[in-house]
């Protein structure tokens, strides 16, 4: 059975998020930018080896040639993210934690075919990635909510996979590990990406302060993640630091016109080891 919450804005600080998230023009210019470029709109950063080409040539192009390769990336993101769901069939049902603008729902309903939710607490964005979806003609298959990811509504035990792209930091995580195991069937998968405090330098430097009063949340450290699974029932089976493949991305993103500032506090974090870009695919054991 499922339930809707009549608001799932429970607390002024969920409020804030969602106003942020709302009303926040410069963060949305990077977002709507790249996802011209073929219809698929991430809210997330990116991996790999850039075409450093694009910054040579026409002047005049250049710009269009960057949006294009930082789309590029973040889209190798998204797809390494579903690689780690591991054998999903069409009659599957996949859940996208903070959904965004959709576009790692939308991708995953056109690898696997399957039923796909996604849940934020945005609602502009759930009303952005609905029309994307109707864009791409997944509609059929891909549906957006306004909702909380730490109560979802979802009938227990009614999905395959779950994950979370880079939103895990606005949440209570032993609160979502919970709602994620109530949803996941037993042998169900999440995957998480997520940039995450090194425990083992201590407090979170100056730059990762950085990052949580620019964005408004909360990063937690990289311990808290894998206690939260443990208490439950969700075993770690693949955890991958992505740090290294996502300098580049950051790098590059320092010569767009659409930078905004928060590349030098990444860059720094991630290089003095304070911040660490992280993959987590964990399995729902027992009941």
């Amino acid at each position: 059975m499922t339930t809707i919450q009549p608001n799932p804005l429970r607390t002024d600080y969920q409020r804030s998020v969602a106003a942020y998230w709302n009303n926040n023009p410069n963060d949305d210019r990077v977002n709507t930018k790249l996802g011209e470029v073929d219809g698929i709109y991430h809210h997330h950063y990116g991996i790999g080896t850039p075409d450093l080409s694009v910054l040579e040539g026409p002047e005049d192009t250049r710009q269009d040639r960057l949006v294009r390769e930082l789309h590029r990336l973040e889209t190798a993101q998204a797809d390494l993210l579903l690689d780690h769901l591991g054998d999903i069939e069409p009659g599957d049902r996949l859940l996208d934690g903070g959904s965004g603008r959709g576009g790692t729902s939308i991708m995953a309903a056109q690898r696997f075919g399957c039923r796909v939710d996604g849940v934020s607490i945005s609602e502009y964005q759930v009303e952005f990635a609905n029309n994307s979806a109707a864009e791409q003609g997944v509609a059929d298959r891909v549906r957006f909510h306004f909702r909380n990811m730490l109560d979802t509504g979802f009938e227990a035990g009614s999905v395959r996979g779950i994950w979370t792209n880079e939103t895990t930091m606005y949440v209570d995580l032993m609160e979502l590990m919970a709602e994620f195991s109530r949803l996941l069937r037993p042998g169900g998968r999440y995957v998480c990406i997520t940039g995450c405090a090194n425990d083992v330098t201590g407090g979170k430097s100056a730059a990762v302060s950085w990052i949580d009063a620019h964005y408004g949340c909360m990063i937690h450290r990289r311990s808290e993640y894998f206690a939260a699974m443990a208490a439950n029932n969700l075993v770690p089976v693949a955890v991958t630091d992505l740090t290294p493949d996502t300098i580049p991305y950051w790098d590059l993103r320092t010569h767009s016109e659409l930078a905004t500032g928060v590349e030098t506090p990444f860059l720094t974090s991630y290089r003095d080891g304070s911040f660490q870009y992280l993959l987590i695919a964990a399995d729902k054991v027992g009941r």
